[in-house]
């Protein structure tokens, strides 16, 4: 009786046991490139300050002073960086920065203290971004159009509430958050505030469902209302955030100036809108970090210090502005093209 003969074995199916990669390999695979790049670019503007001037530059009351000025826009920021991703656009948050400041500074809200600065700071920006919600997500306006409606008419108000005139802050408890005694461990209570919008932005936008209904709306808005996202409600609660995030924005600017004016917040919204660019947040929507951003934040401010501590010209500091934000755009091109 013969034995069965069994078939030969295909040795282009055999499992070939395999070397696990290196861990560090891991890490780099799971790094953003584009926010090394940025922290990169950072490091370098660090150094050449502190080549070209170093005592003024790296000196702590100066390193605090970028922080501070970087905060107010920086938290304008993190509201713009999630309409961008949404696939939408704000240009009324400067104008709304500077509504909410003088409106918050008038001698009738001042009677109410620290508190009533603060509350109605945060609720007229939340105001204002309701209209825009409402306005955008029922109203079917484009939103270009409904903010830049909006910019003309929150600066119109904001110059008839004070007459062109400017409104000083005269609560000492408000006026106190802006001393030097009031810095916990070095860092001014702007800073702080700034930093814990920024972490909560981050966890909301990478680690909830609000934040990944933003992705898929920006992404594809027909596609995330066929999975059930109600894309106007979305819409609105972007807008709303956005001018939650004004509101903060014009109290801060209110601490570091002591005044409210209807000049504040200029040209805040093309800051906002350019750090988000640079720090990887596509115009088109459906992607975006809140690291970049704030990234994007940090190096414009950072130039602007090094060019007012060399006595550079102000027309040559907007030229290079100018070639970062093509540049960024032109690597966003890029990516997408190879993608």
């Amino acid at each position: 009786m013969t034995q069965p003969v069994s078939p030969p074995r295909d040795s282009s199916t055999a499992k070939v046991p395999t070397a696990e990669p290196p861990a560090w390999r891991g890490l780099l695979a799971r790094a953003d490139v584009r926010t090394l790049s940025l922290l990169g670019v950072l490091a370098a503007l660090i150094v050449v300050g502190g080549v070209t001037k170093p005592d003024e530059f790296l000196d702590t009351r100066n390193l605090q002073l970028v922080l501070t000025q970087a905060s107010v826009v920086g938290v304008v920021t993190v509201g713009m960086t999630f309409v961008i991703v949404s696939g939408g656009i704000d240009l009324s948050v400067g104008a709304i920065v500077a509504l909410a400041s003088v409106w918050a500074t008038t001698v009738a809200t001042q009677e109410y203290g620290f508190a009533g600065i603060l509350f109605t700071a945060i609720v007229v920006g939340v105001g204002c971004g309701l209209v825009n919600g409402v306005l955008i997500a029922y109203g079917s306006m484009v939103p270009f159009i409904a903010t830049l409606a909006m910019l003309a008419s929150a600066r119109g108000l904001a110059l008839q509430i004070t007459d062109g005139k400017t409104q000083i802050v005269t609560v000492p408890s408000v006026l106190d958050l802006g001393e030097r005694d009031a810095y916990v461990l070095g860092i001014p209570p702007l800073v702080m505030v700034f930093a814990v919008v920024t972490a909560i932005g981050w966890l909301v936008l990478n680690r909830t469902t609000f934040g990944r209904r933003t992705v898929a709306v920006g992404g594809n808005p027909e596609a995330a209302r066929l999975a059930g996202i109600d894309v106007r409600r979305q819409r609105l609660y972007l807008y709303l955030l956005s001018g939650l995030c004004c509101g903060i924005a014009a109290f801060l600017l209110i601490v570091l100036s002591g005044s409210g004016q209807n000049t504040n917040g200029n040209l805040y919204e093309l800051d906002a809108i350019a750090a988000a660019i640079i720090g990887g947040t596509l115009l088109t929507g459906g992607r975006g970090t809140i690291t970049g951003s704030v990234l994007g934040v940090l190096i414009f401010f950072t130039i602007t210090n090094i060019f007012a501590l060399n006595n550079l010209q102000s027309d040559v500091q907007q030229i290079a502005k100018g070639a970062i934000i093509v540049a960024a755009v032109l690597v966003q091109r890029r990516t997408a093209s190879t993608t």
